[in-house]
């Protein structure tokens, strides 16, 4: 009797130790990408936050000394880091906003729904360079034609990309602009609506919006949760189109020797990416861009870790 009790529990778990090597060969491609792509960037990143390294000689240690200059000394951090965060909330609100209501506008059409379709999504495709060098021209406030279209219509001309106040904006418009992407998620969405519920709303006497608020939204608000989650994630490290602009609008779009003032005009696009960049390739300062580059992933973390905790403003009940 004790010989078998004993075989029982080392045969399983011999069982369980094959199980265990199977499941781990199983996950290896995804776990050997987690650990080259995430985790060893991330404790490197913080790694060096903590030295001071010009990418050319040995790392030396300085404690606490990067974080203190990125907080107290750098200028430009306090102001890129309120630029992201209005891009974040004003450009996601929008965008989410506005990809939802072409998608509903789309799928109530009748004739023409490949036409429409293709048109909103093709600037989606366009290179973000080159949207933003001409979205710049034709916000241009000299020689664009929306000004001049504005001025003929006796509306005021703002400056866009050369005001401060309307910088963002003009980036915000850029970003709507390109729509496509979350057109075709919420359309995809929205035709999955059973349309037994609409029939049975109509019959209930429901309007348009009550229709939309007790039948559409609980069923596509799953994919308006992926949409802000995923929006606000890209828009953390919004990079290209602040930066094109910004040099588009103050004449430098290529060239060495030229200077080039940050986030132009007077900071208003600057962003935290930016920061990475300018601290980390152009100063040659890698723990200070560490720093930077940590600030923006717990923003990030929290942010989305927040929306995902309060996912009941977003999520029916039901799910």
């Amino acid at each position: 009797m004790a010989v078998g009790s004993t075989a029982v529990p080392a045969a399983l778990k011999r069982k369980h130790r094959r199980e265990t090597a199977r499941t781990l060969a199983f996950l290896s491609p995804w776990l050997i990408g987690f650990g080259f792509f995430f985790a060893y960037p991330l404790i490197s990143t913080v790694y060096f936050s903590f030295m001071r390294y010009d990418g050319f000689t040995a790392p030396t240690f300085n404690g606490l000394k990067n974080w203190d200059y990125v907080f107290n000394h750098y200028p430009f951090f306090w102001q890129g880091l309120r630029n992201t965060l209005w891009l974040v909330v004003v450009m996601v609100a929008l965008r989410v906003a506005f990809g939802l209501g072409i998608g509903l506008l789309i799928t109530k059409l009748k004739t023409g729904v490949g036409f429409f379709r293709t048109a909103f999504y093709l600037p989606y495709l366009a290179p973000p360079v080159a949207a933003t060098m001409a979205f710049a021209f034709l916000l241009n406030p000299g020689t664009g034609p929306v000004n001049h279209l504005l001025g003929d219509l006796g509306l005021p001309q703002p400056g866009w990309f050369t005001d401060p106040s309307w910088s963002k904006p003009a980036l915000t418009m850029l970003a709507m602009w390109g729509i496509g992407d979350l057109m075709v998620i919420f359309m995809a969405a929205l035709l999955d609506v059973p349309k037994e519920q609409y029939e049975a709303a109509e019959l209930d006497g429901a309007g348009p919006w009550q229709k939309f608020r007790y039948v559409t939204y609980p069923n596509i608000s799953p994919i308006v949760m992926f949409a802000v989650v995923t929006g606000v994630i890209q828009t953390m490290q919004y990079y290209t189109q602040a930066i094109v602009a910004g040099k588009v609008a103050s004449g430098v779009i290529g060239g060495s020797g030229q200077q080039f003032e940050p986030g132009y005009p007077h900071g208003s696009t600057w962003t935290l990416p930016q920061m990475v960049y300018n601290l980390g390739f152009q100063r040659f300062d890698t723990g200070s861009a560490c720093v930077a580059a940590l600030v923006l992933f717990a923003i990030s973390m929290a942010v989305t870790s927040l929306l995902l905790r309060r996912r009941s403003g977003f999520l029916s009940s039901e799910d």
